[in-house]
């Protein structure tokens, strides 16, 4: 069952009133139906993907090629990519058996990042971020801002998958023993862990006996069920790193931000994000990936030490290009400045106007 046969009634009613088809129907990458339903109008079909240019641009070139078919080990190569960018078989889905011809050649524009206006500028404000919809708070950011200013600028780690991802319950056991010993103060977004409704209430069962009492008690830990406000959190100087599943938009959140991310790639594009955010700009050390794979609180302490120290070395590297990177992506979107964003979308509307002519 689609919406195809709903939004083409709507269109065509459009259509009707107003004496001409629209100009073009911008459609979510997984609305198919919306290009037969512009088609068969006769007006411009648009796909629109919320995912990162590196991500979209890997997924794209694997499925018109399948290279890993051609690879006897594990590691291959993407067309298009330098060699250097080498992928791995063990990290697609299952469901990657095959692809469509090759259709190529459609022009892009890189219109994002995609934010709250407000995230085009850093601070630590927690009256800026208001506009919450549909949201269930798992805290206040009153609350959450108040326990933030607790902690010394660049101490405290956040911890969040999203909200459609979570990971095994060994996983998580592991994570919470490797946290405490880390020392660090943190944010956890808590969910049901594999195998359980990810909506579901959280039990204390699936954390190290004891382990909330203690965190709360030490102020090293503040534990978070369903929802956080994740831009305050980010936004806050307090936080040091992010450990994420490297979805798009966290990852723009937490770069417009200068915080620097601990990676834990599980699903869709999160992985080329991943690998894009380590090997081309500096600014993640990948902890693991996947909701397979066991983990040890060891070395949950060594990545967290490693990210988290901004004093020498790779953490402080890894900083310094999360703050530059975050200055690139406000200047972006900065209209007076004419931001490579605002360019992007200008040629756009421009490219679809033309088709008027």
């Amino acid at each position: 069952m689609t919406l195809e046969a709903p939004f083409h009634s709507l269109v065509r009613d459009i259509t009707d009133k107003e004496g001409k088809p629209p100009l073009c129907i911008i459609s979510d990458v997984f609305f198919g139906w919306a290009v037969n339903v512009a088609h068969s109008i006769g007006c411009a079909s648009i796909t629109f993907t919320t995912c990162g240019a590196y991500g979209t641009s890997a997924y794209i070139s694997f499925w018109l090629n399948l290279p890993h078919r051609f690879s006897e080990s594990d590691e291959f190569a993407l067309p298009g990519f330098p060699d250097r960018c080498q992928f791995r078989t063990s990290q697609l889905h299952p469901f990657a058996r095959a692809a469509d011809e090759n259709t190529s050649n459609f022009p892009v524009w890189t219109i994002g990042p995609l934010l709250p206006s407000a995230a085009s500028k850093k601070c630590s404000d927690s009256n800026i971020f208001r506009q919450r919809t549909g949201k269930k708070h798992g805290i206040s950011p009153e609350k959450c801002i108040e326990w933030l200013n607790l902690h010394h600028p660049g101490t405290v780690l956040y911890i969040s998958f999203g909200s459609q991802n979570t990971i095994s319950a060994s996983q998580m056991m592991e994570l919470a023993l490797g946290l405490e010993a880390s020392g660090k103060p943190f944010i956890w977004v808590l969910r049901p862990p594999l195998g359980f409704d990810i909506k579901g209430e959280f039990r204390e069962e699936w954390l190290p006996e004891g382990f909330e009492k203690r965190m709360n008690e030490s102020k090293q830990g503040l534990l978070v069920q369903n929802w956080a406000p994740q831009l305050e959190i980010l936004s806050n100087e307090s936080i040091g790193a992010f450990l994420s599943h490297c979805g798009w938009n966290s990852v723009l959140e937490s770069l417009s931000q200068g915080v620097p991310i601990i990676g834990w790639p599980m699903a869709a594009e999160q992985i080329y994000n991943s690998k894009m955010l380590v090997e081309e700009m500096g600014v993640c050390v990948e902890l693991t990936w996947g909701v397979q794979r066991e983990i040890e609180r060891m070395e949950v302490m060594r990545v967290i030490d490693l990210v988290m120290n901004k004093n020498e070395g790779q953490g402080k590297e890894m900083k310094e290009k999360a703050d530059e990177i975050g200055k690139r992506i406000r200047a972006a979107t900065k209209d007076q400045e004419e931001g490579s964003s605002v360019k992007a979308l200008d040629e756009f509307l421009r490219t679809i106007l033309a088709k008027m002519t």
